[in-house]
């Protein structure tokens, strides 16, 4: 398995790797090589389980959750040579990358002799991060290749799949999504909304995950006359500028950006809070929704990837993203105290499909399927 992200570097991906890990722990019909980072330098090995060997290449990592191109191109360099290390000490039979790019580009020059497995996972598809128009123009020609080169790629939501497929029209691209363990991430009991209303977001504070536009909608809202407290946990580079926003609108008092938050007090954060709120531009799919689901939180998000597959009866998904628009369907949700209460249990009842067991077993199919195709 390949990752440039894995916890604590980065976000959705390296949890969702981390959690398949968990399942593949339990099973001895894997035996698995893990190579991925360290936000600093040196070569370091770790045994997850009986069955997994984690290899981290470190690297200087300015900021766990926000990559500069330096930092990929130092991961690609020195990921490299123990790659290639690692398919002469030991015969494996697949490979499987998260992300097409940068971490599939390792396995394309050994594509002919082993197999591999692409998971898309949303910055790795053109037409996904703003930030990334020029690199994707640049690289498109790279991408397809590594594509198309896999003996499978995977998508995370059908949203995803559809943006890839306007990529490569020609190429069969599969979905299985992320998962959510509903045993770590519960409900509260007899959960009502409180007063102020506590709204969480979790996300990396970049210009995709649109936080300004949440700190516009609290002052929307606050301007009618809801008691609310806005609740960003992640950090990023948009922190300076994002608290300066609120002192701008005088709603400093009203948000509170909790830094990066350590993974074992997320489940309590959750129940912590009333509802989950988001307005991406583009999502694979959430890992954060998937939490904030399991633990009973009713969802208000504006339209992105996956969230046809996640939001039924459960939440709210606004059509335009507008401050106002956002701050209208919070006003609702606290004015039909019966609907939140179904909301909440309709969150929990719909999650419990994607439990980690299930995802880890469609992956181990596609594993047998291509072994045996190539063996």
């Amino acid at each position: 398995m390949l990752n440039y992200e894995f916890p604590p570097i980065g976000g959705g991906a390296g949890k969702a790797h981390l959690y398949l890990l968990k399942e593949y722990a339990q099973t001895d019909e894997l035996k698995i090589d893990v190579l991925t980072a360290a936000p600093k330098p040196g070569f370091t090995k770790e045994q997850f389980s009986d069955n997994i060997t984690i290899y981290k290449v470190g690297l200087h990592k300015k900021n766990l959750h926000y990559w500069r191109k330096i930092e990929v191109l130092e991961w690609l360099f020195k990921a490299q040579y123990h790659y290639r290390k690692m398919l002469r000490e030991n015969n494996y039979d697949l490979v499987h990358a998260f992300f097409g790019f940068p971490t599939a580009y390792l396995c394309l020059r050994s594509a002919n002799k082993l197999p591999y497995i692409i998971s898309l996972r949303g910055s790795d598809v053109p037409g996904y991060n703003i930030r990334l128009g020029l690199d994707y123009k640049l690289l498109s020609g790279l991408f397809r290749r590594i594509w198309n080169s896999a003996a499978a790629v995977v998508a995370n939501s059908r949203g995803l799949q559809s943006l890839a497929s306007q990529f490569t029209p020609n190429l069969d691209i599969k979905v299985i999504h992320n998962g959510i363990n509903t045993k770590e991430f519960y409900p509260s009991k007899d959960k009502k909304l409180t007063k102020p209303i506590q709204l969480l977001t979790v996300c990396r504070l970049i210009s995709r995950k649109r936080i300004d536009l949440l700190i516009r909608a609290a002052y929307k809202a606050r301007q009618l006359g809801l008691e609310i407290r806005l609740n960003i946990a992640g950090g990023g580079n948009l922190m300076g500028r994002l608290k300066k926003l609120t002192t701008k609108l005088n709603i400093a008092e009203s948000v509170n950006f909790m830094g990066r938050v350590p993974a074992e007090q997320m489940p309590q954060l959750y129940r912590d809070n009333d509802v989950f709120v988001m307005c991406s531009v583009h999502e694979g799919m959430s890992n954060a929704m998937l939490e904030a689901m399991a633990s009973g939180l009713p969802i208000i998000t504006t339209r992105c990837e996956g969230v046809d597959e996640l939001i039924a009866d459960n939440g709210i998904v606004v059509e335009q993203a507008r401050p106002d628009a956002i701050a209208d369907e919070i006003q609702k949700l606290a004015d039909d105290k019966n609907g939140y209460d179904l909301m909440c249990k309709a969150a929990r009842k719909k999650v419990e499909q994607f439990g980690w067991d299930n995802i880890a077993e469609q992956y181990l199919r596609y594993y047998k399927n291509i072994a045996n195709r190539y063996s």
